[in-house]
């Protein structure tokens, strides 16, 4: 199976970086893990929403760009579904069953994903109803993803 994540915006923080290429090692006994950025858009402290709206649209476009028709998509939404880590294992073995062998996952920039790409989304997942930073979300959904890989698989894995 492959796994895309789709990230807006550059990681930066080096203790970000460790952990995702911590992430994508273990992975790698399980998927073809792929990991790709696209620029984010710069927006000023007192935006009005129109500009919220074109700047989540730029991004999307972006994203779009790269996303294969292909694909199954899930994208990280505070508004999407919640799911248990067993229910999540669940969700990408059954998929993998289906035939489908590439699942993308995106996650979109400071202030979320435009409507473009969320319509295209195949599944709206969400972590929480708190916010997180973007750039964290990666770490936390690749820690996922590979718990989701060991539960697949009967491994152990601390809960």
């Amino acid at each position: 199976m492959k796994i895309t994540v789709i990230s807006v915006g550059k990681l930066k923080e080096k203790y970000l970086k460790d952990a995702i290429a911590e992430y994508g090692k273990r992975l790698g006994k399980y998927c073809k893990l792929e990991l790709l950025e696209v620029a984010d858009e710069k927006l000023t402290d007192n935006a009005g929403s129109a500009m919220e709206e074109a700047v989540r649209a730029r991004e999307g476009e972006r994203i779009l760009k790269i996303m294969r028709d292909d694909a199954y998509i899930i994208t990280l939404e505070i508004d999407g579904i919640q799911l248990s880590s067993e229910k999540l294992a669940e969700r990408i073995e059954n998929l993998g069953v289906q035939g489908k062998s590439h699942i993308i996952f995106i996650i979109g920039g400071s202030i979320g994903l435009g409507e473009e790409v969320r319509r295209r989304s195949d599944f709206a997942l969400s972590f929480s109803k708190m916010t997180f930073p973007h750039q964290l979300m990666r770490v936390i959904l690749l820690e996922q993803i590979y718990r989701s890989f060991r539960i697949i698989n009967g491994e152990p894995y601390h809960k």
